[in-house]
Protein backbone atom coordinates (compact mmCIF):
# COMPACT_ATOMS: atom_id res chain seq x y z
CA UNK A 1 0.00 0.00 0.00
CA UNK A 2 1.30 3.37 -0.71
CA UNK A 3 2.01 5.59 2.54
CA UNK A 4 -0.54 8.65 2.18
CA UNK A 5 -3.66 9.18 3.83
CA UNK A 6 -6.84 9.98 1.77
CA UNK A 7 -6.37 13.87 2.62
CA UNK A 8 -3.13 13.89 1.58
CA UNK A 9 -2.10 16.06 -1.17
CA UNK A 10 -0.37 14.33 -3.97
CA UNK A 11 0.87 15.09 -7.33
CA UNK A 12 0.18 12.34 -10.42
CA UNK A 13 1.64 11.30 -13.55
CA UNK A 14 0.88 10.42 -16.15
CA UNK A 15 -2.21 12.87 -16.21
CA UNK A 16 -4.61 10.51 -17.96
CA UNK A 17 -4.96 8.34 -14.84
CA UNK A 18 -5.19 10.63 -12.58
CA UNK A 19 -9.04 11.06 -12.64
CA UNK A 20 -11.35 14.50 -12.61
CA UNK A 21 -9.62 16.66 -10.52
CA UNK A 22 -13.42 18.15 -9.23
CA UNK A 23 -12.03 20.07 -6.73
CA UNK A 24 -10.53 22.03 -9.93
CA UNK A 25 -13.72 22.54 -11.98
CA UNK A 26 -13.61 26.09 -11.87
CA UNK A 27 -10.39 26.23 -13.87
CA UNK A 28 -12.54 25.48 -16.84
CA UNK A 29 -15.29 28.16 -16.49
CA UNK A 30 -14.14 30.59 -14.25
CA UNK A 31 -11.27 32.47 -16.70
CA UNK A 32 -14.36 32.85 -19.67
CA UNK A 33 -16.53 34.51 -17.14
CA UNK A 34 -14.03 36.36 -15.48
CA UNK A 35 -11.38 37.25 -17.96
CA UNK A 36 -13.51 37.24 -20.74
CA UNK A 37 -16.83 38.57 -19.66
CA UNK A 38 -18.83 35.70 -20.85
CA UNK A 39 -22.46 35.50 -19.41
CA UNK A 40 -23.11 32.63 -17.60
CA UNK A 41 -26.21 30.78 -15.39
CA UNK A 42 -25.82 28.08 -12.88
CA UNK A 43 -28.28 26.76 -11.05
CA UNK A 44 -27.13 26.03 -7.63
CA UNK A 45 -29.49 22.70 -6.84
CA UNK A 46 -28.39 21.07 -9.59
CA UNK A 47 -24.44 21.93 -10.31
CA UNK A 48 -25.87 22.27 -14.02
CA UNK A 49 -23.36 25.73 -15.61
CA UNK A 50 -23.40 27.55 -18.97
CA UNK A 51 -21.29 30.01 -19.96
CA UNK A 52 -21.72 31.43 -23.65
CA UNK A 53 -19.80 33.53 -25.57
CA UNK A 54 -20.54 37.35 -26.01
CA UNK A 55 -21.24 36.55 -29.58
CA UNK A 56 -23.55 33.77 -28.95
CA UNK A 57 -22.06 31.62 -30.79
CA UNK A 58 -20.16 29.01 -28.78
CA UNK A 59 -21.33 27.09 -25.27
CA UNK A 60 -19.70 24.92 -22.76
CA UNK A 61 -22.13 23.23 -20.53
CA UNK A 62 -21.10 21.25 -17.30
CA UNK A 63 -23.81 19.16 -16.04
CA UNK A 64 -22.89 16.42 -13.07
CA UNK A 65 -26.93 14.94 -13.50
CA UNK A 66 -26.06 13.94 -17.20
CA UNK A 67 -26.96 10.48 -17.17
CA UNK A 68 -24.47 9.07 -19.66
CA UNK A 69 -21.49 11.00 -17.52
CA UNK A 70 -21.00 13.21 -20.20
CA UNK A 71 -20.13 16.05 -17.48
CA UNK A 72 -18.73 18.35 -20.39
CA UNK A 73 -19.71 19.92 -23.99
CA UNK A 74 -18.35 22.43 -25.54
CA UNK A 75 -20.28 23.14 -28.99
CA UNK A 76 -20.62 26.02 -31.88
CA UNK A 77 -23.19 26.33 -33.67
CA UNK A 78 -22.20 27.93 -37.27
CA UNK A 79 -20.54 25.38 -38.29
CA UNK A 80 -21.67 23.04 -35.74
CA UNK A 81 -19.24 21.04 -34.07
CA UNK A 82 -19.08 19.19 -30.49
CA UNK A 83 -16.56 18.30 -28.23
CA UNK A 84 -17.77 16.08 -25.45
CA UNK A 85 -16.07 14.67 -21.78
CA UNK A 86 -17.43 11.94 -19.48
CA UNK A 87 -16.96 12.53 -15.36
CA UNK A 88 -13.32 11.21 -14.82
CA UNK A 89 -11.36 12.99 -17.92
CA UNK A 90 -9.16 15.28 -16.03
CA UNK A 91 -9.94 18.80 -15.74
CA UNK A 92 -6.71 20.48 -16.54
CA UNK A 93 -7.20 18.96 -20.24
CA UNK A 94 -10.41 20.10 -20.43
CA UNK A 95 -9.63 23.34 -18.94
CA UNK A 96 -6.81 24.15 -21.73
CA UNK A 97 -9.52 23.72 -24.17
CA UNK A 98 -12.46 26.06 -22.90
CA UNK A 99 -9.72 28.40 -22.05
CA UNK A 100 -8.53 28.40 -25.67
CA UNK A 101 -12.20 29.19 -27.00
CA UNK A 102 -12.20 32.88 -27.22
CA UNK A 103 -9.06 32.99 -28.78
CA UNK A 104 -11.15 31.24 -31.92
CA UNK A 105 -13.45 34.32 -31.89
CA UNK A 106 -10.48 36.06 -32.17
CA UNK A 107 -9.99 37.56 -28.56
CA UNK A 108 -6.46 38.04 -28.01
CA UNK A 109 -6.49 39.70 -24.61
CA UNK A 110 -5.04 37.08 -22.47
CA UNK A 111 -2.95 35.47 -25.19
CA UNK A 112 -0.01 35.37 -23.19
CA UNK A 113 -1.36 33.55 -20.02
CA UNK A 114 -3.09 30.97 -22.48
CA UNK A 115 -0.80 29.62 -25.21
CA UNK A 116 -2.60 27.90 -28.09
CA UNK A 117 -0.46 25.12 -29.35
CA UNK A 118 0.37 24.76 -32.33
CA UNK A 119 2.11 21.33 -32.77
CA UNK A 120 0.40 18.29 -35.12
CA UNK A 121 -1.29 15.58 -33.03
CA UNK A 122 1.24 12.93 -34.51
CA UNK A 123 4.51 15.61 -32.99
CA UNK A 124 2.76 15.59 -29.82
CA UNK A 125 2.42 11.92 -29.81
CA UNK A 126 5.92 11.57 -30.78
CA UNK A 127 7.15 14.12 -27.92
CA UNK A 128 5.78 12.29 -25.20
CA UNK A 129 6.51 8.37 -26.50
CA UNK A 130 2.74 7.66 -27.62
CA UNK A 131 2.82 4.43 -29.62
CA UNK A 132 1.04 4.81 -33.28
CA UNK A 133 -0.10 2.05 -35.04
CA UNK A 134 -2.11 3.51 -38.34
CA UNK A 135 -4.65 5.97 -36.98
CA UNK A 136 -4.44 5.13 -33.20
CA UNK A 137 -2.00 6.74 -30.79
CA UNK A 138 -1.30 5.05 -27.47
CA UNK A 139 -0.01 6.31 -24.41
CA UNK A 140 3.20 3.94 -23.02
CA UNK A 141 1.09 1.77 -20.25
CA UNK A 142 -1.44 1.27 -22.76
CA UNK A 143 -4.40 2.76 -20.93
CA UNK A 144 -5.24 5.46 -23.12
CA UNK A 145 -5.92 5.78 -26.69
CA UNK A 146 -6.46 8.65 -29.68
CA UNK A 147 -8.48 7.09 -32.19
CA UNK A 148 -8.47 8.89 -35.40
CA UNK A 149 -11.44 8.09 -37.85
CA UNK A 150 -11.73 10.95 -40.84
CA UNK A 151 -14.39 9.52 -42.65
CA UNK A 152 -16.96 9.30 -39.55
CA UNK A 153 -19.04 11.90 -37.40
CA UNK A 154 -17.25 11.78 -34.59
CA UNK A 155 -13.17 11.61 -36.11
CA UNK A 156 -10.87 12.13 -32.68
CA UNK A 157 -12.12 10.28 -29.53
CA UNK A 158 -9.98 9.45 -26.85
CA UNK A 159 -10.85 6.24 -24.58
CA UNK A 160 -9.42 5.48 -21.42
CA UNK A 161 -9.34 2.42 -18.44
CA UNK A 162 -7.28 0.57 -16.54
CA UNK A 163 -8.04 -3.10 -17.06
CA UNK A 164 -11.56 -2.47 -17.41
CA UNK A 165 -11.73 -1.26 -13.87
CA UNK A 166 -14.65 0.86 -12.44
CA UNK A 167 -14.33 4.82 -12.51
CA UNK A 168 -11.44 4.51 -14.56
CA UNK A 169 -13.19 4.80 -17.51
CA UNK A 170 -13.27 7.91 -19.00
CA UNK A 171 -14.11 9.27 -22.91
CA UNK A 172 -13.42 12.61 -24.90
CA UNK A 173 -14.54 13.08 -28.26
CA UNK A 174 -14.70 16.10 -31.00
CA UNK A 175 -17.27 16.00 -33.82
CA UNK A 176 -16.34 16.54 -37.60
CA UNK A 177 -15.55 20.45 -38.13
CA UNK A 178 -14.11 20.92 -34.42
CA UNK A 179 -10.89 23.26 -35.54
CA UNK A 180 -7.80 20.45 -34.97
CA UNK A 181 -5.71 23.10 -32.96
CA UNK A 182 -8.32 22.40 -30.46
CA UNK A 183 -7.95 18.98 -30.36
CA UNK A 184 -4.11 19.63 -30.11
CA UNK A 185 -4.60 21.39 -27.18
CA UNK A 186 -6.53 19.08 -25.62
CA UNK A 187 -3.68 16.16 -26.49
CA UNK A 188 -0.88 18.47 -25.26
CA UNK A 189 -2.04 18.99 -21.84
CA UNK A 190 -2.98 15.13 -21.75
CA UNK A 191 0.02 13.88 -22.81
CA UNK A 192 2.65 16.04 -21.09
CA UNK A 193 4.52 14.33 -18.16
CA UNK A 194 3.92 17.03 -15.66
CA UNK A 195 2.17 16.05 -12.94
CA UNK A 196 -1.32 17.03 -11.65
CA UNK A 197 -2.03 17.81 -8.17
CA UNK A 198 -4.49 15.61 -6.21
CA UNK A 199 -6.24 14.50 -2.98
CA UNK A 200 -5.07 10.94 -2.94
CA UNK A 201 -8.63 9.48 -2.36
CA UNK A 202 -9.49 11.76 -5.16
CA UNK A 203 -7.11 9.14 -7.55
CA UNK A 204 -9.02 6.57 -8.88
CA UNK A 205 -8.98 3.58 -6.14
CA UNK A 206 -7.78 1.41 -9.34
CA UNK A 207 -4.40 3.68 -9.61
CA UNK A 208 -3.55 4.41 -6.18
CA UNK A 209 -1.66 0.85 -6.09
CA UNK A 210 -1.00 0.98 -9.96
CA UNK A 211 2.82 0.31 -10.42
CA UNK A 212 1.72 2.64 -13.77
CA UNK A 213 1.03 5.53 -11.78
CA UNK A 214 3.72 7.90 -10.40
CA UNK A 215 2.35 9.51 -6.69
CA UNK A 216 4.43 11.46 -4.93
CA UNK A 217 3.76 13.87 -1.82
CA UNK A 218 3.30 17.58 -1.86
CA UNK A 219 3.93 18.54 1.59
CA UNK A 220 6.41 15.61 2.72
CA UNK A 221 8.71 15.83 -0.04
CA UNK A 222 12.35 17.07 0.74
CA UNK A 223 12.59 19.35 -2.05
CA UNK A 224 10.65 21.38 -4.09
CA UNK A 225 7.35 18.67 -4.56
CA UNK A 226 7.25 18.92 -8.65
CA UNK A 227 11.00 18.70 -8.56
CA UNK A 228 10.94 15.37 -6.46
CA UNK A 229 8.27 13.81 -8.90
CA UNK A 230 11.01 14.55 -11.84
CA UNK A 231 13.14 13.12 -9.67
CA UNK A 232 11.02 9.92 -9.38
CA UNK A 233 10.41 9.92 -12.95
CA UNK A 234 13.82 9.94 -13.66
CA UNK A 235 14.88 7.38 -11.55
CA UNK A 236 11.73 5.15 -12.87
CA UNK A 237 12.67 5.46 -16.59
CA UNK A 238 16.21 4.48 -15.50
CA UNK A 239 15.35 1.30 -14.08
CA UNK A 240 13.26 0.38 -16.50
CA UNK A 241 15.63 0.05 -19.24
Amino acid sequence: MRPFDPQDRVLVSPRHLAGAGTERLADAIGPLIHLFGWPSEHDRASGHILANSPDGTLFVTFNPQQPQGRWWSIAQHEPYWEARFTRQTPIEAIAAVTQALPQLLGDDWHIDRIPLTTTPLAHIADLNHWHREDNTFTSPDGHCHLQRTPAEEIPWRFRHHVYDGFDTHWDASFTRDTPERLVAQFFTHLATTTPVERTFSDVPYLVQNLDDALITPVHRAAVNPHVHHAGAQLGRAVHRR
